[in-house]
Formats: C-alpha cells, sequence, structure tokens
C-alpha cells in the first residue's frame, strides 16, 4: 500500500520572508516536496511568473472556483484573494509525494480543519520592528498599506497556537535548515509509522 505524502504547510505574518525561506529550501539539491502554487487575484509583481510564483486570476476566476468548491483555503487578504486548488494536493498526496503549501495565516486554519494530521509550521520575524523594515524595504507599499500589514501581522502572530512549529526568520539559510530537519523528524513520528511496523509482527 502506498505510503500518503505529508502536507507541509508554511505560514506567518506578511513580510516575514515565506517565499524566500520557500526558494531556500527548494533550493536544496535534495528536498524532493512538490510546490503547490497558489493563486492570487493580486498584480504580479517585478519578476514573478505566472505559473511559478502565483497563478495569477482575475477576482470573478477566482469567485468562480469558490462557487465550485475548487480550492483547499482561500483568503481575502489586503483587498485580494489567495487560495490554494484542492485537486492537485489531494492527488500527489496520494501519490505518496509531500506536498509543501506557502500561505497566508487565515488560509492556513482552513487547511488545519481539512488536514489535521498536516504539519503546520508558523515563521515568525525576530521583531515587529524588522518585520516593518522588511516591508518597507520591498518599496511596493504604500504608508497606508504598510500600516494594516502590520496591523494584520499582529492579530496573525497571536494565532500561532494553530500551529505545530515556530521557526524564527533571523536568517534565511538558518530557517530553512530547521524547517527541513523538521519535516525529516515528522516523518519518523510514531503516529505516521507505527502501523507500518506493527506489520511485521504479523510475520512469523
Amino acid at each position: 500500500m502506498q505510503e500518503k505524502g505529508l502536507l507541509i504547510v508554511l505560514s506567518g505574518p506578511s513580510g516575514v520572508g515565506k517565499g524566500t525561506v520557500r526558494k531556500a529550501i527548494f533550493s536544496q539539491p535534495d528536498t524532493e516536496f512538490e510546490y503547490s502554487i497558489s493563486m492570487t487575484t493580486r498584480t504580479p509583481r517585478e519578476g514573478e511568473v505566472n505559473g511559478v510564483d502565483y497563478f495569477f486570476k482575475s477576482r470573478e476566476e477566482f469567485e468562480g472556483l469558490i462557487e465550485q468548491d475548487r480550492l483547499l483555503e482561500y483568503a481575502e487578504f489586503v483587498g485580494n484573494y489567495y487560495g490554494t486548488p484542492v485537486d492537485y494536493v489531494r492527488e500527489t498526496l496520494d501519490s505518496g509525494k509531500d506536498v509543501f503549501l506557502e500561505i497566508e495565516v487565515k488560509g492556513a486554519r482552513q487547511v488545519r480543519e481539512k488536514f489535521p494530521e498536516g504539519l503546520f509550521i508558523f515563521l515568525m520575524p525576530p521583531s515587529l520592528h524588522e518585520l516593518k523594515n522588511r516591508i518597507v524595504t520591498r518599496g511596493t507599499e504604500t504608508d497606508d498599506l504598510i500600516t494594516n500589514r502590520l496591523l494584520s501581522a499582529r492579530e496573525e502572530i497571536e494565532m500561532m497556537d494553530l500551529y505545530d512549529y515556530i521557526v524564527e526568520n533571523d536568517q534565511v539559510e538558518l530557517a530553512s535548515e530547521r524547517i527541513i530537519a523538521i519535516v525529516k523528524a515528522e516523518h519518523c513520528r510514531r503516529e505516521r509509522v507505527e502501523h507500518r511496523y506493527k506489520k511485521l509482527l504479523e510475520v512469523e
């Protein structure tokens, strides 16, 4: 019987560096996770590619997918929708491959309800001051948006009890190493593997 893959959910406040850490993880030569690309209605940032960084959809297209129940999770954040296509995730897990989601906190809460057996990791900034610096350094946000993102970040940090692990993004390389180590450990968790080894007792 094919072992199901592990659903890995990386989340955290806006501006904490989820995308940067995810790219560092996937740059490792031995990384075998399948990255589930999110859908969004926000405008692509400079250098972002449709179908690589996100699936960029119109608001009408996205709301059509919501009505068809074809999203594992979705959330509206600072005026834009973000979501995860459900079919891809289920098919990939059933094939035995790990699926890596990089999503917003509200979306992670929905995934937790549907996939409680998933691995939920919260990425924390070293401080709120550092988080503000990272958002400002992007150069893509107005002053009002920066204020809104920081207010949202406080609310999101208060929701960290939904997660199994907290990883501080003090340095991208260190944060990515910690997450990879957590995933390796989770694959050895007793609850996940004991059924396989108990079968050995049936062999005479």
